[in-house]
């Protein structure tokens, strides 16, 4: 016999905590880069805006972004198996919401979106998975994908490229902090995929897992300034780029389509 509705959700619910204590351990400053691309949507001035939650992992940003604005409506795409799994639990029910799978490593993820008139597209902690390339290609596809007048805003840790020695001091702050969250008795990030893999309704999806990404985690991350961003978001064709918030090394860069 399978599971209840209700007993769905609470599962789905266990892994959310847990995959939110694992990343505020890695990022301690997440809710409040959240909190700042959720600005962003408030900024653009939509009643019921349609967002691309790109790299949406488990649906935080969606989660956090439907508590704020409960008239938007999410489409949350990405490429994990696992992560799907409970985003797709988490929001079985709720009509405002789309997962979808799609790598943004392919041209044709475009083709999984079934919308064309965006309002605002949001990202958190992910684009640092892509190539230079890639990313550079994926701006172009959202110039395409977000209406005029929307807006595009990505979450990441953007070195302070004209301040090196603020900036290594700034940087080594960061990773006082991470090393003191490790003490809270959250997961590490192998310890979390291990625990993953070890329950049986996400056992399939963990195998598929393995296939996407050969290794947990990138063992090259492309994470260049803030400038850079800006650059590449102008070149797309965004009308408008820039830093819309910054604490220490971690940046939102927006842009308006």
């Amino acid at each position: 016999m399978g599971r209840s509705a209700r007993e769905t959700r609470g599962w789905a619910e266990e892994w959310q905590r847990s995959w939110d204590q694992l990343e505020a351990r890695l990022v301690p400053d997440r809710d409040r880069w959240i909190g700042a691309l959720l600005d962003v949507v408030d900024a653009a001035a939509v009643e019921r805006p349609m967002v691309l939650d790109l790299a949406c992992g488990t649906g935080t940003v969606t989660r956090r972004l439907l508590q704020r604005r409960p008239t938007a409506r999410s489409i949350a795409v990405d490429v994990d198996p696992v992560l799907l799994a409970i985003a797709s639990a988490t929001f079985a029910a709720d009509e405002r919401v789309r997962v979808l799978r799609a790598d943004l490593r392919d041209p044709a993820w475009l083709e999984t979106v079934p919308e064309h008139q965006i309002d605002a597209t949001l990202t958190s902690t992910s684009l640092h998975w892509l190539t230079e390339d890639v990313v550079r290609r994926l701006y172009r596809d959202l110039a395409r994908l977000v209406r005029p007048g929307g807006v595009v805003a990505h979450a990441e840790v953007m070195p302070v490229g004209d301040l090196p020695v603020l900036g290594a001091g700034l940087a080594r702050v960061e990773r006082d902090r991470r090393s003191a969250a490790a003490h809270d008795g959250s997961s590490d990030w192998n310890a979390w995929w291990d625990e993953a893999a070890r329950d049986p309704e996400l056992r399939a999806a963990g195998e598929e897992r393995r296939v996407v990404f050969p290794t947990s985690y990138p063992a090259e991350e492309f994470s260049p300034p803030a400038e850079w961003h800006i650059a590449a978001l102008r070149d797309a064709g965004f009308a408008e780029a820039g830093v819309v918030w910054r604490s220490g090394t971690g940046a939102v860069v927006a842009a308006v389509r």
